[in-house]
């Protein structure tokens, strides 16, 4: 029992002081002992580092500063050789570790105590007595100096013992700064990239520079033509639009970093203080940090805006919800497209987390911090990849079930199909770039520890460090591997212009450059922009109703082949939209009236009290008395003889006039029954 409890001791001792083993060995020889206070002991050899994990003798020195007071006054006579045990320990030939006994210790601490306070010196928690085995002799102990009893012939000057990564002096950082590299703190990767050479960082560096300048002109393309006619992209398509907005931030950061080069990533070496080039982390360098912010926060949000453009998808294929319904909620896609990705960024620079990186010019998360890695990049995307997924094909789904059970025409089933087709399309060029990211860090966080493992075996002696010898495996990182993470990084962005991609889009380029715009592209954006107006959302007392402007898409309780025809109806060019609109005035329905163009080239109920009352698409008359039904009837006549009269002549001047001539008729009664429709609840949609 006495040896196991001996063992045990030893045990918990070298655990305690930070001895053990992580995965690699490393082979010292015995030097001779230099530190001026362990001249003149029984043995005169030692090997670093010592047990307190001090590199060299110079280091020990200096920690063994504090207690020379007490060597000087000769308060013990065990101070001296107990000291000598921890900082400069005895070297064998057999590799033994040893350490010194417990009660020495106590003999050490118990007579220099009170002298140890006077000079303000405390006793090191790593020298407790309790960490060392219960014995009473002086050291070395004889059984220490002993040779084995195996006979094993060893080289006297060589002693193997398991010490891990020690941080070379060249990537020693200030201890204010916070910096950890490899477990060790205060220390940071060299720079430029430690994996690869000189010139497949400059390969990679262009390589990242250019595809940069490719996405960053898509994801502005996109978002220039949302701008040119922004009420053409409505929910539940409107998140594409912030979604390219966002990966245009990552472009533009990328592309930034490029210009850089490394002046901002990495630190700039100091020869004074035999400093090199480090990689800059943390929140010290506000460039840095600049950078980190933008690029972060808006990778997070578009990975978000595409979880949302599936929800609005959901909403517009499943409980059927129109284009106005889904916006009512745009508030809290807001809220949460940036609210999210703003708190992991705040949590990111609470904790230090920022590193740059010295292939792109930027500053991440993630790139030597596994634990960063894990819970901030590969969580998040994993989740998005998962919500959206799911959302995406359950409404693939239920558009497809309207398509197979409910009748439509022809046309308007081709154009469900190909809307169906859009997204599967979309969703795929942008899965396959974000899984392959994915992937791409999953492989990292696998393999990273053994590539750290292996650049330690290579760099060792150059940076007079301890050398792995018992490595069971060795690999350096394949360049392809990162340019493939970068790439995809980078390319999930483009999808958005497959999106906007149509005739519509060249009609609308078109009449930008040639001038033959009849809107004004500015105050419509201004106007839709601001609309709906979360002020007022948000201040209104909930049962009241909220009247907006109808733009021709109706929140009422719509049919799934309303709803259905609506989604298949997005995006075609005004062509198609002037074709079927003759169509609609051909039949002539009466509940339609005479129909009046509006500027998104949709046709929507003619209104003879302004822009305000204007009745939503799909919106039903209210029939208030026998005088008010003979005066629609009356003005659905003239409207039907004015649609045929237009289709005959192709004269809008006499269709005008003949409308002009019947509003008058109507105003003349004692009301023309057309009262403003309030819009129901989005949840009733």
């Amino acid at each position: 029992m006495a040896v196991i409890w001996m063992l045990l001791n030893m045990l918990t001792a070298c655990m305690a002081i930070n001895m053990e083993a992580t995965g690699s060995h490393s082979m010292f020889s015995c030097e001779p002992i230099t530190l001026r206070m362990c001249q003149g002991l029984s043995y005169n050899t030692t090997f670093m580092p010592n047990l307190l994990n001090h590199y060299d003798q110079q280091s020990a020195a200096l920690a063994m500063e504090p207690f020379h007071p007490m060597v000087n006054l000769e308060c013990s006579t065990e101070i001296r050789p107990f000291l000598c045990a921890l900082y400069a320990p005895v070297c064998t030939e057999y590799g033994h570790v040893t350490l010194p006994c417990r009660r020495l210790c106590q003999r050490a601490k118990s007579d220099c105590y009170k002298l140890m306070d006077m000079f303000g010196v405390s006793w090191p928690d790593e020298m407790e007595c309790s960490r060392f085995p219960e014995c009473d002799e002086s050291y070395p102990r004889t059984v220490d100096l002993l040779p084995s009893s195996d006979g094993t012939e060893e080289s006297p000057s060589s002693v193997q013992r398991d010490y891990g990564f020690w941080c070379p002096r060249e990537l020693k950082i200030d201890p204010d700064l916070g910096y950890s590299f490899m477990g060790v703190r205060d220390c940071s990767p060299p720079c430029p990239n430690m994996y690869f050479r000189k010139d497949e960082l400059i390969f990679s560096r262009y390589f990242i520079g250019v595809v940069s300048i490719v996405c960053l002109s898509a994801t502005l393309f996109t978002f220039l033509t949302f701008l040119i006619d922004v009420g053409r992209f409505r929910y539940p398509e409107r998140p594409i639009i912030f979604y390219a907005v966002c990966y245009m931030m990552v472009s533009l950061v990328f592309f930034l970093g490029f210009l850089l080069e490394d002046g901002v990533s990495c630190n700039t070496a100091s020869t004074g203080r035999f400093r090199a080039s480090t990689v800059t982390q943390g929140s010290h360098n506000k460039a840095c940090t600049l950078l980190f912010m933008t690029l972060y926060f808006f990778t997070m949000a578009g990975s978000v805006w595409w979880v949302i453009l599936t929800i609005t998808w959901f909403l517009a294929a499943v409980p059927k919800w129109g284009s106005e319904a889904i916006e009512k909620k745009a508030l809290l896609f807001h809220a949460v497209a940036w609210g999210v990705p703003g708190t992991l960024t705040i949590t990111l620079m609470a904790m230090n987390k920022i590193e740059g990186d010295s292939m792109s010019g930027v500053c991440f998360v993630g790139l030597y911090d596994l634990m960063a890695l894990r819970w901030f990049l590969l969580v998040p995307l994993a989740l998005d990849v998962v919500v959206g997924v799911v959302l995406l094909l359950a409404g693939i789904a239920a558009l497809n079930r309207v398509r197979m059970e409910i009748p439509l025409e022809k046309e308007n089933q081709d154009k469900l199909v190909k809307f169906m087709i859009r997204i599967g399309v979309f969703s795929v060029l942008y899965l396959v770039p974000l899984l392959t990211v994915i992937g791409c860090y999953l492989y990292e966080h696998s393999y990273r520890s053994v590539w750290e493992n292996t650049w330690v075996q290579e760099r060792c002696r150059e940076y007079h460090i301890p050398c792995p010898i018992k490595v069971e495996q060795t690999s350096r990182p394949d360049i392809a591997l990162f340019l493939i993470k970068y790439l995809m990084m980078l390319v999930v962005g483009i999808p958005s212009v497959f999106w906007v991609g149509s005739k519509k889009t060249c009609f609308e380029w078109a009449s930008f450059f040639t001038g033959h715009r009849r809107k004004d592209a500015v105050n419509e954006s201004r106007q839709v922009l601001q609309e709906p107006d979360f002020t007022q959302l948000l201040l209104r007392d909930p049962n009241t109703p909220v009247v907006r402007k109808s733009r021709g898409t109706s929140t009422q309780g719509t049919s799934t082949h309303a709803s259905s025809t609506h989604l298949a109806m997005l995006d075609e060019p005004p062509s198609a939209s002037t074709s079927r609109a003759s169509s609609v005035r051909s039949k002539a329905s009466s509940y339609h009236g005479s129909l009046h163009r509006s500027r998104d080239e949709r046709y929507t109920a003619f209104s003879y009290r302004g822009a305000e009352d204007r009745l939503p698409h799909g919106s039903t008359l209210r029939l208030n008395d026998p005088l008010q039904h003979s005066n629609v009837n009356r003005l659905d006549s003239h409207s039907r003889h004015g649609s045929l009269q237009r289709l005959e002549s192709q004269s809008r001047h006499s269709s005008v006039r003949d409308l002009s001539i019947t509003a008058q008729a109507i105003q003349s009664g004692p009301g023309n029954g057309i009262h403003p429709v309030v819009e129901e609840d989005g949840t009733k949609a």
